[in-house]
């Protein structure tokens, strides 16, 4: 596929490779890779300017799914445990990569992140920021708006709960 082009949905999903670690347990490659993921959707495709890179990320646990042999990841989603950003466990830097949108590899990634979430934090609920237009998306996992929606880098956000029995059945 050339660069810039999109998969189509007659395309199969490349077989990846998942890893959910801590911050101390990335190695730098992992990490760059992540952190290019991360710029090339939120700051290049968005056009949003805001610190990517901030102090969440020694708090969270990075679930990625790479391709064999890949550097950067496909599908990438940032978790971080109760008190950390909410008083309940989130989720949020959920991406997939242009190339790759439209497959099905975001709803894998949820539904992983879900069912880390529930082994990882048992009994928490599941706080979000969603981007406004996939509400419909997060809403299909059994997350509810909660709140106005509000600006956040200039795109529509809608803060969205996913209730701690919910989160158990992942």
């Amino acid at each position: 596929m050339s660069a810039g082009s999109r998969a189509t949905p007659v395309e199969s999903l490349p077989s990846l490779v998942w890893r959910c670690a801590s911050f101390d347990d990335l190695s730098a490659r992992e990490l760059h890779g992540i952190h290019r993921a991360r710029q090339r959707v939120f700051v290049v495709e968005q056009g949003c300017a805001f610190l990517d890179a901030d102090a969440a990320d020694e708090l969270a646990r990075h679930l990625t799914g790479l391709a064999a042999g890949g550097q950067e990841p496909l599908a990438y989603a940032r978790l971080l445990p109760p008190g950390a950003k909410y008083e309940d466990a989130s989720i949020g830097r959920v991406l997939t990569a242009f190339s790759v949108r439209g497959l099905g590899l975001g709803r894998q990634l949820m539904q992983r992140a879900l069912s880390l979430v529930a082994s990882t934090w048992p009994g928490a609920a599941v706080r979000i920021s969603a981007q406004s237009r996939l509400e419909p998306f997060y809403a299909s996992f059994g997350f509810a708006p909660v709140g106005d929606r509000y600006l956040e880098d200039g795109i529509d956000h809608t803060e969205m709960v996913l209730s701690a029995e919910a989160t158990a059945a992942f």
